[in-house]
Formats: C-alpha cells, sequence, structure tokens
C-alpha cells in the first residue's frame, strides 16, 4: 500500500513539474503578463507624446503665428523694421532668464526680458497716460 502512495505522490509531482516550471508554465506567464503590462504603460506614454507632437504639426501647419513665434523664441528672428531689446543683468552682464520659461513671447506671461519693438513706433515716455495739469 505504501508503495502505491508513493508512486502516485512521485507521478502527482511530475505531472505538476510543467504546469508550475515548464514552457508554459504559472511562473513564466506571470512574468509575460508583466511584461505586457510594461508594454502597454510604454505605448500609452508613446501614444500621449505622439498626440502632443502631431498637435503641434498641425498648429504649425495651420497658423503663421506659430511659425513667426518659434522663429522668434528659438532662432533670435525679429520682423523688418522692428528693434530688438534685451534686458541684462547688471551684475554678470548676461541676459536676464525669461520670465516665462516656455515661452517668454506669449501676451499674459509677465514681463519678457526681450521684446522687439517697430522701429517706426512712437517714443513711449513715462508721462504717457497722465492727464496735464
Amino acid at each position: 500500500m505504501r508503495l502505491i502512495i508513493l508512486c502516485l505522490s512521485v507521478l502527482l509531482v511530475l505531472i505538476q513539474y510543467p504546469l508550475w516550471l515548464g514552457k508554459g508554465g504559472w511562473l513564466k506567464v506571470g512574468d509575460l503578463d508583466k511584461q505586457v503590462q510594461q508594454a502597454r504603460q510604454k505605448n500609452d506614454e508613446l501614444k500621449a507624446r505622439n498626440a502632443k507632437l502631431q498637435s503641434e504639426v498641425e498648429d504649425l501647419k495651420e497658423s503663421k503665428g506659430a511659425v513667426e513665434e518659434r522663429a522668434r523664441y528659438e532662432l533670435g528672428m525679429i520682423k523688418q523694421n522692428e528693434v530688438f531689446v534685451q534686458i541684462l543683468d547688471p551684475s554678470t552682464g548676461k541676459p536676464l532668464p525669461p520670465a516665462n520659461a516656455v515661452n517668454p513671447f506669449m501676451p499674459g506671461s509677465g514681463e519678457p526680458n526681450s521684446v522687439s519693438i517697430p522701429a517706426n513706433a512712437p517714443p513711449v515716455s513715462s508721462q504717457a497716460g497722465r492727464s496735464k495739469p
């Protein structure tokens, strides 16, 4: 009787081996499931990045304002008949960092450290907007 129980136990262990440790076993399936989850997460991140880049491409294709903004910010270009004014740090002599690091030319982004003023614009005085007595 003990021999039969021993043989059945050994047979049970041999049958269980492929289920747990074999090519398609539970441990391998768990590892593959983790890899699938990581791949899905990376795909979601890349889809978000692609959507952002696609919207930027569409914006550049459709609007001249976006192209002009990029030319001004990244290439330092100015329009004809404009004067470029840049505010320097008095202690170092280097340009101050922009008020809005993402886009210093965005309206409402605070005081930029660089502005382009049309050359034929009337001069601005500190008395502007004040009534004369």
